[in-house]
C-alpha cells in the first residue's frame, strides 16, 4: 500500500512539474521569441514597440521558471543534483542571459541610445532559449549517464542531438513569438510578424520531424515505446494533432486570424511537449532514473502539495488577470525609448 501511495504521488509530481515546464515554454517562451525577433528588425522604432509590447508581463512569466527550479528541487532531488551537475555550464548561461535581459529592457528606458541595449535584449533572448534548449535536448537525451555512473560529465549536454533539440526550441519560441506580435501590433510590425510566423513554422515542423526520427532510432527506450502498440498509438495521435495543428495554422496566417494563429503555435508546442513525456515515461531521466526512485518520501510530496496546489491556481488566475488588463495593440505612439 504504501508503495501504491509513494507511486501515486511521484506521478502526481511528475505531472505538476510537467505542466510548469509547458506553461513556462508557453509564457516565457513567446516573449523570448520576440526577443529573438528584435536581433531580425533593423528598425530601432519597431524593437522599441515589441519590446513595449512585453513591459507589463515578461518578468511575471519568468516567475514559472523558478517555481518549476524550487518544486524540480523538493520532488526529485535526486534528479536536481544530476542536473544541475551535469547542465552547470547551459544553466549558468541561462541565467546571465535572463539577467541580462532584463537589463537590458530595464535600462534602455533610461538612456538616450537605445540601439545597443536593444541588441543586448535580443541577444541575451536568443542564449537563453538555446542554453533552454541544450538543456532539454541532453536532458531526454539522458545527460550521458548509466545505471551505474550517476556522475554525469561536465560536457555531457553537448552533443549533436542536444544541438538539434536546441534549434527547435530556438524555432518554436520565435513562432510563439510571432503569432503574439501578431495580437499586440498593427501595420508593418504585423505583416512581417506574419511572414516569420510562416517560415518559423515550417523550420518547426522540420526540425521536430528530424528530432522524432532520430530518438526513434537512436534511442533503444523511445523505439520500444513508439513500437508498443498501446503507447504507440498515443504517440502517433499527438503527433498527428501537431501536423493537423501545422495546418490550421497555415490557415490562420493566410486569413490573418490573429488569435487563432497563437492558439495553433501553442497546440503544435503542447503536442510535441506530450508526445516526448509519453515517449519516455514513466523515466526522469531516460533511461536510467524513473521517477519513483528520484522522487522524495511520500510525506514530502504531501507537505509540498498543500503549498504548490494552491500556489498554482494562484498564479493562473494573476496570469489571466494580468493578460486581460493588458489586452489589446500597442499603438505607434505608446512605445517608450
Amino acid at each position: 500500500m504504501d508503495n501504491e501511495i509513494h507511486t501515486l504521488l511521484a506521478n502526481i509530481w511528475f505531472f505538476i512539474i510537467g505542466l510548469m515546464l509547458f506553461l513556462y515554454v508557453i509564457l516565457d517562451g513567446f516573449d523570448l521569441g520576440v526577443g529573438i525577433l528584435c536581433l531580425l528588425s533593423k528598425n530601432d522604432n519597431h524593437r522599441a514597440i515589441m519590446m513595449t509590447s512585453l513591459e507589463s508581463i515578461w518578468d511575471a512569466n519568468e516567475t514559472w521558471l523558478v517555481l518549476l527550479g524550487g518544486a524540480l528541487f523538493g520532488a526529485f532531488p535526486m534528479v536536481f543534483s544530476i542536473a544541475l551537475q551535469t547542465l552547470y555550464i547551459p544553466i549558468m548561461v541561462m541565467l546571465f542571459a535572463l539577467i541580462f535581459r532584463g537589463v537590458a529592457f530595464e535600462f534602455r528606458h533610461h538612456n538616450q541610445k537605445t540601439a545597443h541595449w536593444n541588441l543586448i535584449f535580443g541577444i541575451s533572448s536568443l542564449l537563453a532559449s538555446l542554453a533552454q534548449g541544450v538543456a532539454f535536448g541532453s536532458l531526454i537525451g539522458g545527460l550521458g549517464i548509466t545505471e551505474d555512473n550517476y556522475q554525469g560529465n561536465v560536457w555531457g549536454w553537448f552533443t549533436p542531438f542536444s544541438v538539434l533539440v536546441a534549434l527547435g526550441v530556438v524555432t518554436g519560441y520565435t513562432l510563439l513569438g510571432a503569432t503574439y506580435l501578431m495580437i499586440k501590433t498593427e501595420g508593418a510590425i504585423r505583416r512581417i510578424s506574419i511572414d516569420h510566423s510562416y517560415a518559423a513554422a515550417i523550420l518547426e515542423i522540420v526540425i521536430l520531424s528530424a528530432v522524432v526520427i532520430w530518438a526513434s532510432r537512436f534511442n533503444p527506450y523511445f523505439a520500444t515505446r513508439w513500437a508498443d502498440k498501446e503507447t504507440g498509438a498515443y504517440l502517433d495521435l499527438f503527433l498527428i494533432l501537431a501536423i493537423f495543428a501545422f495546418s490550421m495554422l497555415m490557415w490562420a496566417l493566410r486569413n490573418g486570424f490573429e488569435l487563432s494563429a497563437f492558439f495553433w503555435s501553442v497546440i503544435i508546442s503542447m503536442a510535441i511537449f506530450t508526445a516526448i513525456t509519453i515517449g519516455y515515461y514513466p523515466f526522469m531521466v531516460p533511461a536510467s532514473i524513473a521517477l519513483t526512485d528520484a522522487a522524495s518520501s511520500s510525506k514530502t510530496l504531501i507537505f509540498m502539495l498543500s503549498g504548490i496546489g494552491f500556489l498554482i491556481p494562484v498564479m493562473l488566475i494573476y496570469s489571466g488577470y494580468q493578460y486581460l488588463v493588458f489586452r489589446g495593440k500597442v499603438k505607434m505612439n505608446e512605445h517608450r525609448d
